[in-house]
């Protein structure tokens, strides 16, 4: 009989054999273009003495004794900011996503997603009783396939910016569709939050859809710099979650310092000029510099993420390994994670990034055969 050591082992060494073993990186000194801090905001430094830092712990759930008033407040002004009626606050983008796709849809109801989307929604999915389906990547014409034949309540599930390439879901259509056959629309706006509208608040707020979307999830984890999430909906989304989404009853709420740093992180995203951002620059400088290299197939994206397919696990993980010995911080993103053959280097580019550092990324990409 294989014991449980053997049986661990035994997979840890197939992964290895498949170069799909994952391990823990540090980055210390290393140019970023690897993390989600696209605005930079993560490196901000609070100054000064907040007696409000005294208490470090919330003590409990948030239907026991981590409930206050701040966290309420602070769900207000965010759902205002989203233009949304009402939100919840969740302890991060995973745990939202979880507690809204295993809660919401019922037996009998059905939920049809992009096959890009996160792994988060399709583990709340798994938890779930209701029937799910993945319609190919940003396939409008495959989804109305299955939205003409499903019956009960159906959801569509869609993120409005995809983490792993950068493509945007096109929401007007899909709202289109949406209504057509009375579905509800859930958009996952964790890689838009920050980045699009005038004041960050995300793709749909940007296209005027928020009237005509069911649930949005905005993380605070990426272009805010800080830790959490909120799912944004009507009053009686918020009231049933609280109710029976298992990830926000049964887990110790935020502490009121990571919940102030989301609010002075909101105060300071209010005050971004778009129009002068430098990561605008610095994404045209990296698309004209990128072009030239003919070695690779670059990803189209008008977003922060750009990704370079390598073909294969090895391939990538070589890539980053040489980057990192150039002094560049780029991770792999390796199969099963992405499709078999569309291996990548995922490129994050950010406010802080200067030009010399996108040409010294560009150059060393060049010398790779």
């Amino acid at each position: 009989m294989i014991t449980s050591g053997e049986m661990l082992e035994s997979r840890l060494d197939s992964r290895q054999e498949e170069g799909r073993l994952r391990s823990l990186r540090t980055n210390e000194n290393l140019i970023d273009f690897c993390s989600n801090d696209y605005l930079g905001f993560a490196r901000d430094i609070e100054s000064g003495e907040d007696k409000d830092f005294a208490t470090l712990g919330s003590t409990g759930s948030r239907l026991i004794s981590g409930n206050s008033g701040y966290i309420e407040e602070l769900e207000r002004f965010i759902a205002e900011y989203h233009d949304s009626e009402a939100g919840l606050i969740f302890n991060s983008g995973y745990d939202a996503n979880l507690g809204l796709f295993s809660a919401v849809p019922q037996r009998g109801d059905t939920v049809l997603y992009d096959e890009f989307c996160h792994a988060s929604i399709r583990d709340g999915l798994r938890l779930g009783t209701c029937k799910s389906y993945s319609f190919p990547h940003n396939d409008l014409v495959a989804l109305e396939a299955h939205l003409s034949k499903d019956n009960g309540q159906i959801y569509v599930a869609v993120e409005s910016v995809y983490s792993m390439d950068g493509s945007f879901a096109d929401l007007v259509e899909l709202s289109a569709l949406a209504d057509k056959y009375k579905a509800k629309l859930i958009v996952d706006e964790a890689h838009a939050t920050g980045l699009f509208g005038a004041k960050g608040e995300g793709r749909v707020v940007e296209l005027n859809l928020q009237d005509r979307i069911y649930a949005r999830m905005h993380t605070f984890g990426k272009a805010l710099g800080r830790h959490g999430a909120i799912v944004l909906g009507d009053k009686n989304l918020r009231n049933y979650l609280i109710n029976f989404a298992r990830p926000f009853i049964y887990t110790t709420a935020l502490p009121k310092s990571a919940l102030i740093g989301v609010k002075r992180a909101y105060d300071k995203l209010s005050n971004v000029n778009y129009i002068e951002l430098k990561l605008c620059k610095i994404q045209r400088l990296f698309k004209n510099k990128i072009e030239g290299i003919k070695a690779f197939e670059i990803i189209e994206s008008f977003t922060p993420i750009q990704s370079v397919i390598c073909g294969s696990n090895q391939r990538a993980k070589f890539m980053s390994n040489e980057l990192e010995n150039e002094g560049i911080d780029v991770r792999p993103i390796l199969s099963p994670t992405v499709k078999k053959g569309t291996e990548r280097l995922r490129i994050c580019l950010h406010e802080f990034n200067t030009e010399e550092e996108v040409l010294r990324l560009v150059n060393c990409l060049k010398t790779m055969k």
